[in-house]
Protein backbone atom coordinates (compact mmCIF):
# COMPACT_ATOMS: atom_id res chain seq x y z
CA UNK A 1 0.00 0.00 0.00
CA UNK A 2 2.84 2.33 0.88
CA UNK A 3 4.61 1.51 -2.38
CA UNK A 4 1.45 2.31 -4.34
CA UNK A 5 1.16 5.64 -2.58
CA UNK A 6 4.85 6.33 -3.14
CA UNK A 7 4.65 5.95 -6.91
CA UNK A 8 1.23 7.53 -7.22
CA UNK A 9 2.29 10.41 -9.41
CA UNK A 10 4.24 8.09 -11.72
CA UNK A 11 1.50 5.49 -12.14
CA UNK A 12 -1.32 8.01 -12.44
CA UNK A 13 0.03 11.15 -14.11
CA UNK A 14 -2.36 14.08 -14.19
CA UNK A 15 -3.77 14.54 -17.66
CA UNK A 16 -3.05 17.81 -19.42
CA UNK A 17 -6.75 18.45 -19.93
CA UNK A 18 -7.37 18.00 -16.20
CA UNK A 19 -4.75 20.61 -15.33
CA UNK A 20 -6.19 23.05 -17.86
CA UNK A 21 -9.71 22.37 -16.57
CA UNK A 22 -8.54 23.21 -13.05
CA UNK A 23 -7.20 26.56 -14.28
CA UNK A 24 -10.49 27.36 -16.02
CA UNK A 25 -12.45 26.42 -12.89
CA UNK A 26 -10.28 28.80 -10.85
CA UNK A 27 -10.97 31.63 -13.30
CA UNK A 28 -14.70 30.90 -13.21
CA UNK A 29 -14.68 30.93 -9.40
CA UNK A 30 -12.84 34.27 -9.29
CA UNK A 31 -15.32 35.79 -11.72
CA UNK A 32 -18.23 34.44 -9.66
CA UNK A 33 -16.82 35.87 -6.42
CA UNK A 34 -16.26 39.28 -7.99
CA UNK A 35 -19.78 39.30 -9.47
CA UNK A 36 -21.31 38.46 -6.09
CA UNK A 37 -19.18 41.13 -4.41
CA UNK A 38 -20.33 43.74 -6.92
CA UNK A 39 -23.93 42.76 -6.27
CA UNK A 40 -23.57 43.88 -2.65
CA UNK A 41 -22.83 47.45 -3.82
CA UNK A 42 -25.53 47.83 -6.44
CA UNK A 43 -27.42 50.36 -4.33
CA UNK A 44 -24.40 52.61 -3.82
CA UNK A 45 -23.10 55.45 -5.97
CA UNK A 46 -21.89 54.23 -9.41
CA UNK A 47 -18.12 53.92 -9.69
CA UNK A 48 -17.62 53.55 -5.94
CA UNK A 49 -15.43 50.43 -6.34
CA UNK A 50 -13.67 51.40 -9.55
CA UNK A 51 -10.94 53.44 -7.82
CA UNK A 52 -9.97 50.57 -5.51
CA UNK A 53 -10.86 47.63 -7.73
CA UNK A 54 -7.29 46.18 -7.99
CA UNK A 55 -6.82 46.33 -4.20
CA UNK A 56 -10.22 44.78 -3.49
CA UNK A 57 -9.59 41.98 -5.97
CA UNK A 58 -6.17 41.32 -4.44
CA UNK A 59 -7.71 41.10 -0.97
CA UNK A 60 -10.34 38.63 -2.19
CA UNK A 61 -7.76 36.48 -4.00
CA UNK A 62 -5.50 36.48 -0.91
CA UNK A 63 -8.45 35.41 1.21
CA UNK A 64 -9.13 32.62 -1.28
CA UNK A 65 -5.44 31.63 -1.34
CA UNK A 66 -5.36 31.42 2.47
CA UNK A 67 -8.04 28.71 2.58
CA UNK A 68 -7.02 26.80 -0.55
CA UNK A 69 -3.32 26.68 -1.48
CA UNK A 70 -2.00 27.68 1.95
CA UNK A 71 -4.23 25.29 3.89
CA UNK A 72 -4.84 22.40 1.48
CA UNK A 73 -2.03 22.61 -1.10
CA UNK A 74 -4.63 22.85 -3.87
CA UNK A 75 -6.77 25.42 -5.57
CA UNK A 76 -10.55 25.09 -5.73
CA UNK A 77 -10.45 23.80 -9.29
CA UNK A 78 -7.84 21.20 -8.35
CA UNK A 79 -9.83 20.06 -5.32
CA UNK A 80 -12.87 19.48 -7.53
CA UNK A 81 -10.79 17.34 -9.92
CA UNK A 82 -9.03 15.33 -7.17
CA UNK A 83 -5.70 17.10 -7.72
CA UNK A 84 -3.28 18.86 -5.38
CA UNK A 85 0.20 20.40 -5.55
CA UNK A 86 3.41 18.47 -4.86
CA UNK A 87 6.80 19.92 -4.04
CA UNK A 88 8.70 18.78 -7.13
CA UNK A 89 12.00 20.22 -5.88
CA UNK A 90 12.40 17.31 -3.48
CA UNK A 91 14.25 14.41 -5.06
CA UNK A 92 12.33 11.75 -3.15
CA UNK A 93 9.53 9.82 -4.83
CA UNK A 94 7.22 10.18 -1.83
CA UNK A 95 4.66 12.95 -1.74
CA UNK A 96 5.94 16.19 -0.22
CA UNK A 97 3.55 19.12 0.33
CA UNK A 98 4.53 22.67 -0.53
CA UNK A 99 6.76 24.40 1.96
CA UNK A 100 5.90 27.80 3.39
CA UNK A 101 8.22 29.70 1.05
CA UNK A 102 6.62 28.15 -2.02
CA UNK A 103 3.14 29.06 -0.79
CA UNK A 104 4.12 32.68 -0.08
CA UNK A 105 5.86 33.08 -3.42
CA UNK A 106 2.83 31.52 -5.12
CA UNK A 107 0.66 34.29 -3.63
CA UNK A 108 3.16 37.00 -4.56
CA UNK A 109 3.49 35.86 -8.18
CA UNK A 110 -0.18 35.11 -8.81
CA UNK A 111 -2.01 37.72 -6.73
CA UNK A 112 0.76 40.34 -6.67
CA UNK A 113 1.39 39.95 -10.39
CA UNK A 114 -2.25 40.65 -11.24
CA UNK A 115 -2.31 43.67 -8.92
CA UNK A 116 0.91 45.08 -10.39
CA UNK A 117 -0.40 44.63 -13.93
CA UNK A 118 -3.56 46.62 -13.14
CA UNK A 119 -1.90 49.29 -10.97
CA UNK A 120 1.41 49.82 -12.75
CA UNK A 121 0.18 52.74 -14.83
CA UNK A 122 -1.27 54.63 -11.85
CA UNK A 123 1.80 54.00 -9.69
CA UNK A 124 4.20 55.59 -12.14
CA UNK A 125 1.98 58.32 -13.59
CA UNK A 126 2.72 60.97 -10.95
CA UNK A 127 4.01 64.30 -12.21
CA UNK A 128 6.93 64.06 -9.81
CA UNK A 129 8.56 61.46 -12.02
CA UNK A 130 8.45 63.74 -15.05
CA UNK A 131 10.26 62.29 -18.04
CA UNK A 132 11.11 59.16 -16.06
CA UNK A 133 7.51 58.08 -16.43
CA UNK A 134 7.90 57.41 -20.15
CA UNK A 135 10.99 55.26 -19.56
CA UNK A 136 9.23 53.39 -16.78
CA UNK A 137 6.17 52.88 -18.94
CA UNK A 138 8.34 51.52 -21.75
CA UNK A 139 10.08 49.18 -19.30
CA UNK A 140 6.76 47.91 -17.90
CA UNK A 141 5.42 47.28 -21.39
CA UNK A 142 8.59 45.41 -22.34
CA UNK A 143 8.52 43.33 -19.16
CA UNK A 144 4.85 42.48 -19.65
CA UNK A 145 5.49 41.37 -23.22
CA UNK A 146 8.46 39.26 -22.12
CA UNK A 147 6.38 37.54 -19.43
CA UNK A 148 3.69 36.73 -21.98
CA UNK A 149 6.27 35.24 -24.36
CA UNK A 150 7.72 33.14 -21.55
CA UNK A 151 4.19 32.02 -20.65
CA UNK A 152 3.62 30.92 -24.24
CA UNK A 153 6.91 28.98 -24.30
CA UNK A 154 6.04 27.36 -20.99
CA UNK A 155 2.64 26.33 -22.36
CA UNK A 156 4.25 24.71 -25.42
CA UNK A 157 6.64 22.80 -23.15
CA UNK A 158 3.68 21.80 -20.98
CA UNK A 159 1.86 20.37 -24.00
CA UNK A 160 4.92 18.23 -24.73
CA UNK A 161 5.86 17.10 -21.21
CA UNK A 162 2.54 17.34 -19.33
CA UNK A 163 3.99 19.16 -16.29
CA UNK A 164 3.84 22.79 -15.02
CA UNK A 165 0.79 24.22 -16.77
CA UNK A 166 1.65 27.79 -15.72
CA UNK A 167 4.88 29.74 -15.55
CA UNK A 168 4.45 30.23 -11.80
CA UNK A 169 4.37 26.47 -11.22
CA UNK A 170 7.57 25.99 -13.23
CA UNK A 171 9.42 28.79 -11.42
CA UNK A 172 8.44 27.51 -7.97
CA UNK A 173 8.85 23.82 -8.81
CA UNK A 174 5.32 22.77 -7.84
CA UNK A 175 3.62 19.98 -9.75
CA UNK A 176 0.03 18.76 -9.97
CA UNK A 177 -0.58 15.15 -8.83
CA UNK A 178 -3.66 13.13 -7.96
CA UNK A 179 -4.80 12.84 -4.35
CA UNK A 180 -5.54 9.17 -4.92
CA UNK A 181 -5.28 6.83 -7.89
CA UNK A 182 -7.72 7.80 -10.58
CA UNK A 183 -10.55 5.35 -11.03
CA UNK A 184 -12.08 4.22 -14.29
CA UNK A 185 -14.48 6.82 -15.64
CA UNK A 186 -18.00 5.45 -15.76
CA UNK A 187 -20.25 6.38 -18.65
CA UNK A 188 -24.00 6.10 -18.11
CA UNK A 189 -26.14 4.15 -20.57
CA UNK A 190 -28.50 7.12 -20.96
CA UNK A 191 -25.63 9.27 -22.16
CA UNK A 192 -24.44 6.53 -24.54
CA UNK A 193 -27.93 6.12 -25.97
CA UNK A 194 -28.26 9.86 -26.57
CA UNK A 195 -24.89 9.92 -28.34
CA UNK A 196 -25.83 6.97 -30.55
CA UNK A 197 -29.18 8.52 -31.46
CA UNK A 198 -27.62 11.89 -32.20
CA UNK A 199 -24.89 10.44 -34.41
CA UNK A 200 -27.46 8.35 -36.26
CA UNK A 201 -29.67 11.39 -36.82
CA UNK A 202 -26.68 13.45 -38.01
CA UNK A 203 -25.67 10.77 -40.54
CA UNK A 204 -29.27 10.60 -41.76
CA UNK A 205 -29.32 14.38 -42.31
CA UNK A 206 -26.01 14.24 -44.17
CA UNK A 207 -27.53 11.65 -46.51
CA UNK A 208 -30.92 13.37 -46.88
CA UNK A 209 -30.08 17.08 -47.24
CA UNK A 210 -28.36 16.82 -50.67
CA UNK A 211 -31.53 15.20 -52.05
CA UNK A 212 -33.74 18.17 -51.09
CA UNK A 213 -34.18 21.00 -53.58
CA UNK A 214 -33.99 23.84 -51.09
CA UNK A 215 -34.38 26.56 -53.74
CA UNK A 216 -37.65 25.12 -54.99
CA UNK A 217 -38.88 24.64 -51.43
CA UNK A 218 -38.00 28.24 -50.57
CA UNK A 219 -39.80 29.55 -53.67
CA UNK A 220 -42.87 27.51 -52.81
CA UNK A 221 -42.99 28.81 -49.24
CA UNK A 222 -42.60 32.39 -50.41
CA UNK A 223 -45.30 31.91 -53.03
CA UNK A 224 -47.76 30.92 -50.29
CA UNK A 225 -46.99 34.01 -48.25
CA UNK A 226 -46.82 36.67 -51.01
CA UNK A 227 -49.96 37.25 -53.07
CA UNK A 228 -49.96 39.59 -56.06
CA UNK A 229 -50.34 43.21 -55.04
CA UNK A 230 -53.06 45.14 -56.83
CA UNK A 231 -54.74 42.05 -58.35
CA UNK A 232 -57.55 39.86 -57.07
CA UNK A 233 -56.56 36.31 -56.25
CA UNK A 234 -59.65 35.10 -58.13
CA UNK A 235 -58.62 36.90 -61.33
CA UNK A 236 -58.42 34.19 -64.08
CA UNK A 237 -55.78 36.20 -65.96
CA UNK A 238 -53.42 36.05 -62.99
CA UNK A 239 -51.43 33.07 -64.23
CA UNK A 240 -51.32 34.47 -67.76
CA UNK A 241 -49.81 37.74 -66.52
CA UNK A 242 -47.18 36.15 -64.31
CA UNK A 243 -46.13 33.21 -66.44
CA UNK A 244 -43.57 34.98 -68.64
CA UNK A 245 -41.28 38.01 -68.79
CA UNK A 246 -42.41 40.64 -71.29
CA UNK A 247 -38.85 40.99 -72.59
CA UNK A 248 -37.34 37.50 -72.73
CA UNK A 249 -40.56 35.44 -72.76
CA UNK A 250 -39.28 33.03 -70.08
CA UNK A 251 -40.53 32.30 -66.58
CA UNK A 252 -39.63 35.48 -64.62
CA UNK A 253 -36.44 35.28 -62.58
CA UNK A 254 -36.73 37.55 -59.52
CA UNK A 255 -39.94 39.07 -60.98
CA UNK A 256 -40.33 42.87 -60.83
CA UNK A 257 -42.92 45.38 -61.98
CA UNK A 258 -42.56 48.94 -63.31
CA UNK A 259 -46.01 50.19 -62.29
CA UNK A 260 -48.18 48.22 -64.71
CA UNK A 261 -49.66 44.72 -64.49
CA UNK A 262 -46.91 43.10 -66.55
CA UNK A 263 -43.96 41.16 -65.17
CA UNK A 264 -40.25 41.39 -66.00
CA UNK A 265 -37.13 39.55 -64.96
CA UNK A 266 -35.04 41.74 -62.70
CA UNK A 267 -31.97 41.62 -64.93
CA UNK A 268 -34.02 42.21 -68.09
CA UNK A 269 -35.77 45.32 -66.81
CA UNK A 270 -32.72 46.62 -64.95
CA UNK A 271 -30.46 46.43 -67.99
CA UNK A 272 -33.13 47.95 -70.24
CA UNK A 273 -33.86 50.80 -67.85
CA UNK A 274 -30.15 51.46 -67.32
CA UNK A 275 -29.52 51.78 -71.05
CA UNK A 276 -32.70 53.83 -71.70
CA UNK A 277 -34.06 56.03 -68.92
CA UNK A 278 -37.28 56.56 -70.93
CA UNK A 279 -37.93 52.86 -71.28
CA UNK A 280 -41.62 51.86 -71.40
CA UNK A 281 -43.45 48.57 -71.22
CA UNK A 282 -43.49 46.95 -74.69
CA UNK A 283 -47.09 45.78 -74.18
CA UNK A 284 -48.88 48.71 -72.56
CA UNK A 285 -46.36 51.56 -73.16
CA UNK A 286 -46.26 52.52 -69.49
CA UNK A 287 -43.00 54.23 -68.58
CA UNK A 288 -40.92 53.05 -65.66
CA UNK A 289 -42.10 54.75 -62.48
CA UNK A 290 -40.37 52.57 -59.92
CA UNK A 291 -38.76 49.14 -59.96
CA UNK A 292 -40.43 46.96 -57.33
CA UNK A 293 -40.29 43.22 -56.67
CA UNK A 294 -43.45 41.32 -57.48
CA UNK A 295 -45.01 39.17 -54.79
CA UNK A 296 -47.14 36.43 -56.25
CA UNK A 297 -48.80 33.17 -55.36
CA UNK A 298 -48.46 31.15 -58.52
CA UNK A 299 -47.02 27.67 -58.94
CA UNK A 300 -45.13 26.67 -62.10
CA UNK A 301 -47.25 23.52 -62.26
CA UNK A 302 -50.38 25.69 -62.41
CA UNK A 303 -48.99 27.63 -65.35
CA UNK A 304 -48.17 24.48 -67.28
CA UNK A 305 -51.75 23.24 -66.89
CA UNK A 306 -53.16 26.25 -68.74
Amino acid sequence: MAMAKTNMEDINPVLRISQLDAIELNKALEQLIWTQFNTCFQGFRPGLLSRFEPEIKSFLWLFLWRYTVYSKNATVGQAILNIHYKNDLSKTQTYRPLNKQQKVWFALLSVGGKWMEERSYDLFSNNVLGSSFHRMKHFITLASGLIRVLGLLNFLIFLQQGKFATLTERLLGIRSVFNKPQGIRQVGFDYMNREILWHGFAEFLIFLLPLINTQKLKTKLFSWCRPVKGLRLTDPSLTIICKECCLCGEWPTMPHTIGCTHVFCYYCIKSSYTSDMYFSCPKCSVQVHSLQPLEFKIEISEVHTL
